[in-house]
């Protein structure tokens, strides 16, 4: 055999080697490349589940919390009526001492000592206990207090105090002294002005 046929023998084999590699390896590629892909698809299909899982999430009202919440307004909204009443009643009734008028009672002529009368005409004055001013400073700090100072209840205090002295009213047997009436005032202004600050609508 001629050089030149084992030569080209060689070259021959070379050739076919080199093409086979080639083959392998892009193989190995399309291989390499369609497991990538296979990776890819279950892992979207992986974080869909997941997605639908977390869509499917339901919420459930807490019931037991929400019937707290309405009793303990109700509640804070029945002791302002009952402090109100509370209230105007005794102011009422320390107008009528000081006057020398005891005429929440039906009947029977009574009459006041001198010390008494004093007393109830310090206590209704200006700066008096049961004056204008502190009675109504007072009623609105029980409603603060009651509310903890949430401007969202203002309107219900409001109306809170005005069955409390409609109460007040009843138990008096009538209308309510002059200086009550002058309270009643004072307290809705003070109402008023706590909207304002809080920069709600008033409602009166």
């Amino acid at each position: 055999m001629s050089v030149n046929g084992i030569t080209g023998a060689a070259n021959t084999y070379d050739v076919y080697q080199t093409n086979q590699s080639a083959s392998t390896k892009a193989a190995q590629e399309n291989t390499s490349e369609k497991t990538a892909e296979e990776k890819n698809e279950a892992g979207a299909v992986y974080e869909a589940s997941q997605e639908k899982a977390s869509s499917a999430k339901t919420y459930t009202q807490n019931t037991d919390l929400v019937n707290k919440l309405k009793a303990d307004a109700e509640a804070h909204t029945k002791q302002l009526q009952s402090i109100v009443e509370q209230l105007m009643t005794k102011q009422g009734q320390t107008y009528n001492t000081a006057n020398g008028i005891w005429s929440f009672l039906a009947s029977g002529d009574f009459t006041v000592d001198a010390a008494t009368k004093a007393q109830a005409e310090k206590d209704i004055s200006e700066d008096g206990y049961w004056g204008v001013k502190q009675t109504s400073d007072r009623i609105i700090d029980f409603a603060t207090a009651l509310t903890g100072g949430d401007p969202d209840k203002i309107e219900e205090m409001r109306e809170a105090f005005k069955k409390g002295y409609k109460q007040a009213e009843k138990t008096w047997g009538g209308e309510l002294p002059e200086i009550s009436k002058q309270t009643y005032d004072a307290v809705m202004e003070k109402f008023d002005k706590l909207a304002e600050e809080a920069g709600l609508t008033t409602s009166n």
